[in-house]
């Protein structure tokens, strides 16, 4: 398998009714992918490893950029001096599991924020919190105010345009999907992965390094449930409207409340729910 490929075939056997018969399969692959992070400190050059997740393979840059962004750690593309893939091509995939970020010189990095805000790795949410009171946004965001508008009909195209454009769901059925839109519908940007979290940061880091951050006047769909943390990484990018296909949480509305955020659920079959800023919908 070359790098960046995102599906493996796979031998398999399938019932039809009672009958057993060997059949093929196509999965979406699954790989550990390890941020490393090069800075600066007391005039040395040093190299600390800062997040491990697992991941489709495949814009693994975009995902390293957009995580250093989305989770604050840098607040813009010129901070990163270089980025690129290192080690070895690893097992039978071949992948290089690796991505090293280097930052330019004067940028500072507090390891114990680094540390502290890691809690938030499960994709079940920020368990045993309570209130957006007691969660370390960094950098104390502003709302977003602006004067974005968006009408229904453009909103209950957007389903179909997202799951026409998922290439890799269609051969697994296995993938989680974000896409952006301008007001229009038109179809900006797509990333799939089997993390949501990590759709999301390869979305935000290939406009990252394009230098089309921040992404005001813009719709972020998601293809499930929208979570306190996707929320939290549109709000970094600033991106005014999220649509998900799935539910929002109730710490999700909480902070899009907090932040003017139009926040939209169970956007599918000409239909969706409210739960924020109605105001950028045009009727």
């Amino acid at each position: 398998m070359m790098q960046g490929q995102s599906v493996s075939q796979v031998e398999i056997q399938k019932f039809r009714g009672t009958v057993l018969c060997p059949a093929e399969d196509v999965l979406a692959v699954e790989e550990p992918l390890e941020i490393r992070l090069g800075f600066t400190q007391d005039g040395a050059r040093l190299h600390r490893s800062v997040s491990i997740t697992m991941r489709t393979p495949g814009d693994d840059l975009d995902l390293a950029a957009g995580f250093l962004f989305t989770e604050s750690i840098i607040c813009s593309r010129d901070q990163i001096a270089s980025i690129r893939h290192c080690g070895r091509p690893v097992g039978e995939t071949k992948l290089q599991n690796v991505v090293r970020v280097d930052l330019s010189p004067e940028v500072a990095i507090d390891f114990s924020r680094i540390e502290r805000h890691f809690y938030t790795s499960s994709s079940c949410g920020v368990c045993g919190k309570s209130s957006l009171e007691a969660l370390d946004l960094a950098g104390n965001p502003s709302p977003l105010v602006d004067d974005f508008r968006v009408r229904p009909e453009t909103i209950h195209r957007l389903p179909a345009a997202l799951r026409e454009a998922q290439a890799v769901f269609d051969q697994t059925g296995g993938l989680h999907a974000c896409a952006l839109f301008d007001a229009q519908a038109n179809l900006l940007s797509l990333k799939e992965d089997v993390g949501r979290h990590n759709a999301l940061d390869k979305l935000i880091g290939a406009e990252l390094r394009q230098g089309r951050v921040p992404l005001d006047e813009k719709v972020l769909l998601l293809s499930g449930r929208a979570s306190f943390e996707l929320l939290q990484k549109a709000l970094v990018a600033r991106i005014p409207f999220v649509a998900a296909v799935g539910a929002p949480s109730s710490l999700a509305a909480d902070l899009a409340r907090r932040y003017n955020i139009t926040l939209l659920g169970f956007v599918r079959e000409g239909r969706f729910n409210v739960y924020t800023a109605p105001e950028r919908i045009t009727v």
